[in-house]
């Protein structure tokens, strides 16, 4: 039997937008249907969601759900270079900064909030 450790330590994929009615962000698990979760900032949703991560595995493994390990990435690796104008390259450096995140940190979450929308 698989532990909650052992799902824990597996790579799911987080993903993380602003909630514009309430403020703040919403994090979630797509691999992990219903494991959800908020925060005030970026950085709260993160650590929110590897708490709602591991209450979701335990209940799960408590009650005998089966759960999916993440999608396979096999292929692609994670990087690829983007050219951009000097003017979008600064925005982007300032709105990271006012965010307290890294610009790399900041373009995924800008990348994942379209994302999210386009679902929608």
């Amino acid at each position: 039997m698989k532990t909650i450790d052992y799902y824990m330590n597996l790579p799911y994929r987080l993903e993380i937008f602003p909630d514009p009615e309430e403020g703040g962000y919403v994090a979630r698990y797509p691999d992990l249907p219903g494991c959800i979760t908020v925060g005030n900032s970026m950085e709260d949703a993160v650590e929110n969601a590897e708490d709602a991560k591991k209450e979701w595995l335990t209940a799960a493994v408590e009650s005998g759900v089966d759960i999916a390990e993440p999608m396979k990435m096999d292929g692609y690796s994670g990087q690829f270079k983007l050219r951009l104008p000097k003017s979008l390259h600064r925005k982007l450096a300032e709105h990271s900064k006012e965010e307290g995140v890294s610009m790399n940190q900041y373009c995924v979450y800008l990348l994942s909030k379209n994302e999210a929308i386009e679902k929608v």
